[in-house]
């Protein structure tokens, strides 16, 4: 091609134009690798762990930083609830220097899942006149099965020393009728105020 002003011949380069796109795509990928890389380095071990650990462990870990927000320990979902199969599930939550709910109502003659995490440290309950211990870590639940042949009243200290003010940790349980605990509402199960 010759240039109008010029009796010289200029040299244009078809691709010139599309060059400069074709550098714009390759630095908006090689961005993309560095971020990926990036992502990889420092988040992807954290969540292949987790998901390593969740396939290990099954679903019985929590996050402790996050356990009153969802899932089945926000604080609407502890106590003691009937299930289906005619048994009652009790959730509850240790912590420094108590254990939530303080006090719950359970039916006599039911078999009964209690599921506990710790928000903090570890506690132990211990069921009295049970023999029953629950050792509880945080980020983990763990669940022990019992059944009360008769009603009465269950103190729950902890025996896990878990600070100086470990020997207020305590809590109760008081079994009751199974037509007793179908009478009480979600609120009177984990309300002992009056019993």
């Amino acid at each position: 091609m010759l240039n109008s002003n010029s009796k010289f011949p200029i040299a244009v380069n078809p691709d010139a134009a599309g060059g400069s796109s074709a550098r714009k795509r390759i630095r908006v990928l090689l961005i993309s690798i560095a971020l990926i890389c990036v992502w990889l380095t420092v988040r992807f071990p954290y969540e292949a762990e987790s998901g390593l650990a969740h396939l290990l462990n099954g679903p019985n870990q929590v996050n402790p930083q996050t356990l009153h927000l969802r899932g089945e320990f926000v604080e609407s979902n502890l106590g003691p609830t009937e299930e289906r199969d005619g048994g009652v599930t009790v959730r509850m939550i240790a912590e420094q220097y108590l254990f939530v709910p303080h006090c719950v109502v359970v039916p006599t003659g039911v078999p009964i899942r209690v599921r506990m995490t710790s928000a903090d440290v570890v506690h132990m309950l211990t069921i009295s006149g049970t023999g029953d211990e629950v050792k509880v870590v945080p980020g983990y639940i763990v669940e022990t099965r019992v059944q009360f042949d008769r009603a009465g009243e269950h103190q729950m200290p902890c025996h896990e020393f878990c600070g100086p003010g470990h020997y207020t940790m305590r809590s109760r349980l008081i079994a009751v009728s199974l037509e007793q605990f179908r009478k009480l509402s979600p609120e009177e199960r984990v309300n002992c105020a009056s019993r």
